[in-house]
C-alpha cells in the first residue's frame, strides 16, 4: 500500500483524520494534514479518507 499527501495542496479540512485517525492527524500550526503512517488492515479507511477529502491532497496505491 502506497500512500502519499501532498501538504502543499492541502487546505487543512480535516475530513481524512475525521475518517482515519491514527493514520492521519493535522499540523497545529498550519492544520495541513500529517500522514502519520499505513495500516493495510485500515485499507477501506484510507480509501473513504482519498474519497471525501475537498482537495485531492492524498492520493492512495493499493498495489493491486
Amino acid at each position: 500500500m502506497e500512500l502519499v499527501v501532498d501538504r502543499e495542496r492541502c487546505i487543512g479540512a480535516g475530513m481524512c483524520v475525521m475518517t482515519a485517525p491514527g493514520i492521519f492527524d493535522q499540523d497545529d500550526e498550519d492544520g495541513r494534514v500529517i500522514l502519520l503512517g499505513t495500516a493495510p488492515d485500515r485499507e477501506s479507511e484510507v480509501r473513504e479518507a482519498v474519497q471525501v477529502c475537498p482537495s485531492g491532497a492524498i492520493t492512495f496505491d493499493s498495489g493491486d
